[in-house]
């Protein structure tokens, strides 16, 4: 990764995977999206079956759009001859991701599952700010975390559905050299703007039991210091019964304003919380592999997530 943006022609080896992840809320907060591009698709039970050693050949873009009038979800892996990648762009079948001087363009065409339906639209994402460090999250640093640009401005605007709408957003990326679930058993993070500063907060176990976090600040040039994990709090559990928690001011409460995904080993969440002595509305995500592991999971994650031959 460059400081002028992302690079989307990175090595992804065997067993790896590669993914690029924005996240926005609308300025009304009655909207949310996330958008993750991937590179040997983490959590494809296709790309599991094949033992992982291709990871250009399991390739997805995934569209989660949440709101009153918006509310849409795509995810549909494609082989190798329906992607191309190059420094500055990566398409999968009719989408692509490019960076296009000074923002990211994300071109959307997909159809919904299991009930097929178009997702149609633009996307764009103009950083405030570039982050230029990438960060282990674990010991060996088999796993690898780039926050590409932690506080942006993200421009909607959607033919299916046909909504468009503006708000604060976020860009990161993440990396591998093994399977998401050899190196951690749950994991739970939040994004949050501060007034001047963006507030990032790891919290989890690897497999091997041990504990990890990670808490940094970025101010408004995208320098990051490390600060002390603020307290951890318990959330309700969601409806697959995943387990959450966040980190939030001692005292304070957080809240859950809406589940965007409520999956049965994932959930990403619109917080209302107070962090470093600020009123904030945070993203979230909780993560449980132990969960994704199983043979039963494994069975449903087709219906959500076809892959296409074309």
């Amino acid at each position: 990764m460059l400081a002028a943006g992302p690079r989307f022609d990175v090595a992804v080896p065997p067993n790896g995977y590669a993914w690029w992840y924005i996240d926005a809320t609308s300025e009304c907060g009655a909207y949310g999206l996330t958008i993750i591009a991937f590179v040997g698709s983490v959590f494809s039970p296709y790309y599991k079956l094949s033992g992982r050693w291709h990871p250009d050949n399991h390739c997805a873009i995934n569209v989660a759009l949440s709101g009153p009038r918006g509310a849409a979800w795509a995810m549909t892996e494609r082989p190798a001859h329906r992607v191309a990648r190059g420094r500055d762009h990566f398409s999968v079948g009719p989408s692509a991701v490019r960076w296009d001087g000074d923002r990211l363009v994300i071109d959307i065409a997909e159809i919904s599952a299991p009930l097929p339906y178009k997702v149609r639209g633009t996307v764009r994402v103009r950083p405030e700010m570039i982050g230029t460090t990438a960060f282990r999250l674990d010991p060996a640093g088999r796993h690898r975390w780039h926050p590409v640009a932690p506080r942006a401005h993200v421009e909607v605007e959607m033919t299916h559905p046909g909504i468009s709408w503006s708000g604060a957003g976020y860009f990161d990326s993440n990396f591998g050299d093994e399977p998401l679930e050899e190196g951690f058993d749950e994991w739970h993070w939040s994004r949050a703007h501060l007034e001047n500063d963006v507030a990032i907060l790891y919290d989890g176990r690897r497999r091997d039991g041990a504990p990890f976090d990670l808490a940094l600040r970025f101010d408004g040039q995208g320098r990051w210091h490390d600060v002390i994990q603020p307290a951890r709090a318990a959330l309700p559990r969601t409806g697959w019964l995943i387990k959450r928690t966040t980190r939030a001011d001692a005292g304070s409460t957080p809240r859950v304003i809406k589940t965007w995904i409520d999956a049965p080993f994932y959930a990403r969440s619109a917080l209302a919380t107070r962090l470093f002595g600020e009123d904030v509305r945070a993203v979230h995500e909780s993560l449980s592999l132990g969960r994704f592991r199983s043979l039963i999971v494994q069975s449903m994650l087709p219906y959500r997530m076809p892959r296409a031959i074309w």
